[in-house]
């Protein structure tokens, strides 16, 4: 078997056919190449590798047509029936040899990332499972041509044969969804020839098992029944009345049922045991909380997808395949608009609904997710063109799945009337995400803080409290009441604001505080980067958190029946201004750090006990400032917020946005030049020079 490979694998390089093949392939994957990953800069090698694909329509014809064709119209395919060698083993070794030329282009590819590493952030886990999902396509569509290259004598007729086989499995996504986007009996049978969408998955970074046993399979198949059309000719030649002999076909049946059975078998199995994730972002898994979740779900729960199964989102598709697989109490509907027009009205009055929109609905009540919510978008005001940012299917899901299972929804109020700052933008949408009925209060209109409040949230009043609004905020902190506060640097007498924080021993720093240090800010002294201290509601934070025009906090740490947890502190090197209008410059009448500008208290009185959450800087939680810290100031506020809830509301969890990664290769003009010289047409051209010197010398000869 090893002297047949290696026998074939020669003769692809002693003629022009193996140099041609991977000069044409090589050539237009450096295009490609240079076009996304050098010149617009893209960390994804899977956009380049996917443009490629389409060239095996042409090149593996060329390159499996003369596989066993050849053999046949020389009739030394004679010499493989009575060889000693098994007819298996003759097939396998000229597949392997065939793979091997295209292996070679292959590993050519896998440098690429590597290159990519020298200017900039790459993914190397997402990159070369998409290369292992291009190689598997590739050495499928080798299995396929060399099965076709049994089939006939005539190399033209293999070659136009395979390029159909292969083009049908290109396109067939497209034709199973001309028939039915719904998908019916006829659809599933064509869509196991679907050759391209496994391939898909796996440039998409998620290392599909039931992905890889497919390729396998259809390779394995094809070589089988190469395997049986040879052997159909030993049958034919050793008896003239037998054309197909019985053996043959039932070996051909078997084989056929067997690849469906496994194929079905893995496919059958959870999401979560079949495909591993290696996005950087997790794009594709479900959070530890959203399993706990699941896991405790006890009442169904359906979730209404309003577009065609074949037409679907793939990123949210997996997502919805990934809940399923976590709990049996989830099940997820297609529908259709186009068959069910008016099925979302049973749910929502809202017109805007769009298709790819989701519906979730439990015995106790429904939420509707508009597809619009599913991914983040912000809008470039340079060219004015909307740009993605981000994916929120699991934020969303998980956020709706907990609200139609909760048995009551918690109620948090928002302060107004002494110019506090409402939340707006993606907190909101936090509160929202946390099921959470959002109310605004104004004191002189009420008697109180209501008895159902969870927490009161007083975003950065600049203005201050009456000392009867006050007294009102005193008892509900009695009452074991809990407090959300920022503050807003002001010259205005704040005394009666400040008495509610000195409840818990808690005192605002005159001035604003500064950071000496050049590390822990960003571009000026007051936009802090402070330390995060350790602690449940700083676990998920990876990188700074900005806190801009921060007042600092002090307290006294034997304060009687109060437990301090510092969140976020400055440096050593910190210092408050009493003075703004002047030099940021530290002067003898500044107050020497370090502060805490994030903190969390907690009070014991007799039979209850209150807590507050500090933060010093009401900016800190606006878009804005989220976005100088790819989404850390929005995780320590969802955290915040979710400390609040009851854990056996369901809504405790908020499953924050999947932010997309944005960063590009930064390459020197020359490199990206050299990369398309070198790449386009020095080693394509080089390659092709030497099959053409090869294949000359020897017909001379």
């Amino acid at each position: 078997m090893r002297a047949i490979w290696k026998r074939e694998l020669k003769s692809y390089f002693q003629t022009v056919t193996g140099w041609l093949f991977i000069a044409a392939t090589l050539a237009l994957f450096g295009l490609y190449f240079y076009v996304y990953n050098m010149y617009y800069g893209s960390t994804d090698i899977s956009s380049t590798l996917s443009a490629v694909t389409f060239l095996f329509l042409v090149t593996v014809p060329i390159l499996t047509m003369r596989t066993l064709a050849e053999e046949r119209k020389n009739k030394t395919d004679q010499l493989i029936l009575t060889s000693p060698v098994s007819v298996e083993k003759v097939v396998l070794a000229k597949y392997l040899a065939t793979g091997t030329v295209f292996t070679i282009s292959v590993a050519v590819m896998c440098l690429a990332p590597l290159i990519m590493s020298a200017y900039g952030n790459v993914a190397f886990a997402k990159s070369y499972v998409g290369v292992l999902g291009f190689w598997l396509y590739g050495m499928t569509c080798i299995a396929i041509g060399t099965f076709v290259s049994s089939l006939t004598e005539s190399i033209v007729i293999s070659a136009v044969l395979t390029f159909v086989f292969l083009f049908v499995g290109y396109l067939m996504t497209g034709i199973t969804n001309l028939i039915s986007q719904n998908g019916n009996i006829i659809t599933k049978i064509l869509g196991c020839y679907d050759l391209t969408k496994h391939m898909d998955m796996l440039m998409q970074g998620i290392l599909d098992v039931s992905g890889i046993v497919y390729y396998l399979s259809m390779i394995i198949l094809f070589l089988f029944l190469t395997v049986q059309s040879i052997q159909k000719r030993r049958w034919s030649m050793s008896s003239k009345k037998l054309k197909l002999g019985v053996f043959s076909s039932a070996m051909v049946v078997i084989g056929i049922v067997v690849t469906v059975a496994v194929n079905l078998v893995v496919n059958a199995l959870p999401s979560s045991i079949t495909s591993i994730d290696l996005t950087a972002q997790k794009m594709y898994s479900i959070s530890d909380d959203t399993k706990e979740i699941l896991h405790n779900l006890d009442e169904d729960v359906t979730i209404y997808v309003l577009e065609a199964e074949g037409n679907m989102d793939d990123t949210l598709a997996t997502t919805l395949k990934r809940y399923e697989g976590e709990s049996s109490h989830i099940s997820v509907e297609y529908k259709d608009p186009s068959v069910y027009p008016n099925f979302y009205r049973d749910y929502t009055d809202d017109t805007s609904i769009t298709r790819k929109s989701l519906i979730v609905e439990s015995s106790k009540r429904s939420k509707v997710i508009n597809y619009s919510n599913i991914y983040e978008t912000s809008i470039d005001y340079s060219t004015y063109s909307s740009q993605t940012t981000g994916y929120d299917g699991e934020g969303q899901l998980t956020s709706a799945i907990s609200y139609v299972t909760s048995d009551e929804m918690p109620v948090m109020c928002e302060l107004q009337g002494h110019g506090e700052t409402a939340l707006n933008g993606n907190f909101k949408d936090a509160i929202e995400k946390a099921n959470v009925t959002l109310n605004s209060l104004n004191l002189m209109q009420a008697d109180s803080i209501p008895e159902d409040a969870q927490a009161l949230i007083i975003n950065g009043p600049t203005s201050d409290f009456s000392s009867d609004d006050a007294s009102k905020v005193i008892d509900y902190i009695n009452k074991g009441g809990k407090l959300f506060v920022t503050l807003s640097y002001t010259d205005a007498d704040m005394s009666n604001f400040y008495s509610v924080l000195n409840e818990f021993g808690i005192t605002a720093v005159e001035g604003m505080v500064m950071e000496s240090n050049t590390g822990s800010y960003y571009q000026a002294p007051y936009y802090l980067l402070p330390n995060v201290e350790s602690s449940a509601l700083t676990s998920g934070v990876d990188g700074y958190v900005f806190t801009p025009y921060a007042v600092g906090l002090a307290y006294n740490t034997d304060t009687e029946n109060v437990t301090y947890t510092p969140l976020l502190t400055t440096s050593d090197a910190a210092y408050s201004k009493t003075d703004t209008t002047s030099s940021l410059e530290q002067t003898e009448d500044d107050i020497a750090g370090p502060f805490t500008v994030g903190l969390k208290a907690e009070k014991t009185m007799d039979d209850t006990s209150a807590d507050i959450l500090v933060y010093s800087s009401m900016s800190m939680f606006t878009d804005d400032a989220d976005s100088m810290v790819s989404g850390n100031n929005l995780s320590v506020f969802s955290k915040s917020i979710a400390s609040y809830i009851p854990e056996d509301s369901g809504s405790a969890v908020v499953i924050p946005v999947k932010e997309y990664d944005s960063s590009t290769l930064t390459v020197p003009a020359s490199v990206v030049i050299a990369s398309a010289v070198i790449g386009i047409a020095v080693i394509p051209l080089l390659l092709l020079a030497i099959g053409i010197v090869i294949w000359m010398r020897r017909r001379k000869k």
